[in-house]
């Protein structure tokens, strides 16, 4: 916080002050902490300014503090989300090896480069062709092999068909594994 309102460099400032609260964060642990507080001051950018801003103008800290404290929390809660998406990620690929497509294959990395949320509203079977060049026939077929195979999970009917990944049969996979 003080680094931050004191701007002691003409550019950099905000990614030294956020290299800075990382490191602050993981001194004197023994293990690697894995958070992004980045992506989540980011995430929360105009609350993260005028947080500061009013920081800057008291002499307590009290206020920064707590928020600064809710929101480390909220980056290892998002830390952990992501490292469980990774993970299902891997399972469901592992569970799938050598039973897709290369259109498949393209359309979950699609899918997956997406991140936690997904596509917005799911993946449409325009997507699909979009993604892959694939003709209608043969994305009908694709997307119905892969709900078959409980990569994608499908809601709606006719052109409100939408596709969503299916990470809970990976964890399932990974579960009857163990």
């Amino acid at each position: 916080m003080w680094f931050e309102c004191i701007h002691p460099f003409e550019d950099g400032n905000g990614r030294i002050g956020r290299a800075i609260s990382e490191k602050a964060l993981t001194q004197g642990r023994s293990k690697p902490v894995f958070t992004s507080l980045a992506g989540v001051l980011l995430h929360h950018r105009k609350d993260y300014y005028q947080q500061l801003e009013l920081a800057s103008r008291a002499l307590d800290a009290s206020k920064w503090l707590k928020w600064f404290a809710d929101i480390v929390l909220d980056a290892q809660a998002r830390s952990q989300k992501q490292v469980e998406f990774l993970l299902a990620k891997t399972r469901l690929f592992d569970g799938l090896r050598g039973q897709l497509n290369q259109r498949q294959e393209k359309v979950l990395l699609r899918i997956f480069a997406e991140g936690i949320v997904g596509f917005k509203g799911g993946l449409s079977a325009k997507n699909y062709m979009t993604i892959t060049g694939a003709p209608t026939a043969t994305t009908t077929r694709d997307l119905a092999d892969l709900v078959k195979k409980s990569a994608l999970i499908r809601q709606g009917e006719r052109k409100a068909t939408r596709y969503f990944l299916n990470l809970g049969r990976a964890e399932q996979r990974s579960n009857t594994q163990e």
